[in-house]
């Protein structure tokens, strides 16, 4: 019984101590991208390995473009889209977690997430895309760090330039050019709220490729921009 114990205590202490380093592991990386630009993300690895599975040869479009030179219309839409209390918050919007949970309930499913722009970045820089409460655990672990050791500008800047906007179309710069032919910088505010519209399932979207959903969608984010707070 004795040794049982041992060992389980043994078993015990070597799990948190690799937690612990793996969290440790996590920060050194939150505060290295604080001053130096990611040139991958854990999502962007994993969305080309999948795509090389059909062709070996084939790239990522993703070019880093610094936050002035992505459109304040763009800013704006995405805010007003993703997250609307990006500015206030610490990371977590609790009223959209509590909604999301709500809807979820009466689904019976997961279908509707309620993350913010800090923890859809934190997955994205770090986590795989399968739905477990370990993930979430570590994603909320990540997101924390992020807001303590990065500016909400600087992870806005970061989240811009490396979420998925098509297939193997990552970052606004990418996104702008591979939609409408023209540099983020140059977005107008119609442009824009079409690409915001398009972060939840950018896949599904070529360029000129119209829906009544995103038409629609399209429209309400234009109406809100205006109203955004933005870094």
């Amino acid at each position: 019984m004795r040794t049982f114990l041992r060992w389980t205590w043994y078993a015990f202490a070597l799990a948190l101590s690799a937690l612990v380093l793996l969290q440790f592991w996590f920060l050194v990386h939150v505060w290295y991208w604080a001053g130096n630009n990611p040139e991958s993300t854990a999502f962007m690895r994993a969305r080309l390995e999948i795509l090389r599975e059909e062709d070996p040869r084939v790239r990522l479009a993703h070019q880093w473009v610094p936050y002035e030179r992505i459109s304040v219309h763009l800013k704006r839409a995405v805010v007003s889209a993703e997250d609307a209390k990006f500015m206030s918050h610490g990371g977590f919007d609790w009223d959209a977690i509590k909604k999301a949970y709500e809807r979820n309930i009466r689904e019976g499913m997961i279908v509707f997430g309620g993350s913010t722009i800090t923890q859809q970045l934190a997955k994205n820089l770090f986590l795989s895309g399968e739905r477990a409460l370990w993930r979430k655990l570590q994603e909320a672990a990540i997101a924390v760090m992020l807001e303590t050791v990065m500016s909400k500008r600087r992870i806005f800047e970061i989240y811009l330039n490396v979420i998925e906007w098509g297939e193997g179309v990552f970052g606004a710069e990418a996104a702008a050019r591979h939609h409408f032919g023209i540099p983020a910088a140059q977005l107008t505010p119609e442009q824009a709220a079409r690409l915001a519209a398009m972060v939840p399932s950018p896949r599904q979207y070529s360029p000129g490729r119209d829906t009544a959903y995103l038409a629609h969608r399209t429209g309400v984010i234009l109406s809100r921009m205006n109203a955004a707070r933005i870094p």
